[in-house]
């Protein structure tokens, strides 16, 4: 059996945030600014860079079997920077079609699909990756407040790219547009070099060594066999719902306090401040938890993760009253609260996540990262079509706004108490390790020897 690897300190988890961020700097360039240019600047379409964003989410669905190609192999940086490289190669693209659609629609549109797909690939690869070098390296005493380091520098990254790139891109034109793009895929790609250089160490290569010798499952049979883990099977779909839930509110909030409280839109796009002032909040509130720096009672991520999704239920009850009151409800007050309700419970389920990957059948932790992962890309990408389209038909059926807008929050909060009893329930069925035990044989077939065992 060999050692453990060694875990990563507070130094390496801030390496692995710079390629979040890195990553976070490119995808804000093609999802927020390619936005506008097509919108405002050519004239096209709002439905078409939706498209295209959903895109780059539905193209996620092959997470599970690039975190399969980083199982077998036994190594994370190779499938890191791979992502990475795809992903600063999809965002210049896509820069050189929206620049296209200046003077050829159709070819401009073609070459943004396949952009924008690649774009996801490299979103997939890197983002599952990173997340399994996390759970295998970071102790569980700092899952929490990796996760959160982790997101938050994500945070600046989005921050940073949005304000250096949104003042060189003045005044605008396609060739601008595409430099800007370009230089900003070219220093994430670097950064990320930099961060990810004999970060995973000899570890890495250890478990390479190892795995080189051991038969090699195929994907297929990977997948069904983290698929007939309870605990793999009911995380997925408790991600689902939970990031539908999520997802839904996040283009329908700012126009629900247009039409119903009066924001004019420098008002709603404050309004939106106030409610990721509050997701920051409740991030920083569960690493601390997470830590044992608030208390030994409070370390249990269970416990956030459910309480972060009832806590989320009820802001959303709250705005539901809100569309039936009217001006007189404390909007903002109570949009921070749904922020900080949305951030403790996102971040304990990460840190849940890196826990769980490391449970079960050995060697399968980027399929099982992959699988939540585009559990969450899919929910991701009907949740703002689902929210927006539930938004109209409600509407539709209903002549005053508020009420329209009061069943759609009430609904999302019922996602969220299905989400929140869906967490109840996970790791209440029969035992990984007796799962395990009763398939010695397998289990060590496939490279379980890898690392010791861990209990469930």
């Amino acid at each position: 059996m060999n050692p453990p690897a060694e875990g990563f300190g507070w130094l390496q988890i801030v390496r692995l945030g710079l390629v979040q961020a890195s990553l976070g700097a490119v995808v804000v360039l093609t999802t927020s600014t390619l936005n506008r240019v097509m919108v405002v600047e050519l004239a096209l379409p709002a439905l078409l860079p939706g498209l295209l964003v959903a895109l780059h989410y539905a193209v996620q669905v092959v997470r599970p079997r690039l975190g399969h190609g980083a199982d077998v192999g036994g190594r994370s940086t190779p499938w890191i920077v791979g992502g990475m490289l795809a992903l600063a190669l999809g965002g210049v693209g896509a820069a050189l079609a929206t620049a296209w659609m200046g003077s050829n629609r159709i070819g401009g549109i073609a070459a943004a699909v396949v952009a924008f797909a690649l774009i996801g690939i490299g979103v997939g690869a890197a983002g599952t990756s990173l997340l399994v070098l996390m759970a295998k390296r970071v102790d569980a005493s700092r899952r929490a407040a990796a996760a959160t380091i982790v997101w938050m520098m994500m945070i600046v990254g989005f921050i940073v790219t949005a304000a250096s790139a949104g003042a060189l891109l003045d005044p605008y034109s396609p060739a601008r547009l595409v430099a800007v793009t370009a230089g900003v895929a070219l220093a994430a790609f670097v950064l990320t070099l930099v961060a990810m250089h004999r970060l995973e160490g000899a570890a890495g290569s250890l478990a390479t060594a190892v795995t080189a010798g051991a038969p090699k499952p195929a994907f297929r049979v990977a997948l069904a066999e983290v698929w007939a883990e309870r605990a793999a099977r009911q995380f997925t779909i408790f991600v689902f719902i939970a990031m539908l839930a999520y997802s839904a509110q996040d283009l329908i909030l700012e126009p629900f306090a247009g039409s119903v409280f009066g924001f004019t839109p420098g008002a709603s796009t404050q309004l939106s401040a106030v409610q990721h002032s509050g997701v920051l909040l409740g991030m920083v509130v569960v690493a601390l938890a997470g830590s044992g720096w608030l208390g030994q009672q409070l370390r249990s991520l269970r416990v956030w993760t459910i309480g972060g999704c009832i806590a989320s239920a009820l802001a959303l009850l709250g705005l539901t009253l809100g569309g039936l009151v009217g001006p007189g409800w404390p909007l903002k007050p109570n949009v921070f609260l749904l922020g900080a309700a949305n951030g403790a419970f996102s971040i304990a389920a990460i840190a849940s996540m890196m826990r769980l990957a490391g449970e079960g059948r050995g060697a399968r932790e980027g399929v099982r990262m992959g699988l939540w992962g585009a559990a969450q890309a899919t929910a991701f990408g009907l949740g703002g079509v689902l929210g927006t389209a539930a938004s109209d038909v409600a509407h539709w059926l209903i002549v005053h706004p508020g009420t329209a807008y009061a069943a759609v929050f009430g609904l999302e909060a019922l996602l969220f108490l299905a989400s929140a009893r869906l967490a109840a329930g996970i790791g209440c069925g029969p035992s990984t390790a007796a799962s395990r035990a009763a398939q010695p044989a397998r289990g060590l077939s496939y490279g379980a020897a890898l690392e010791p065992r861990r209990s469930p």
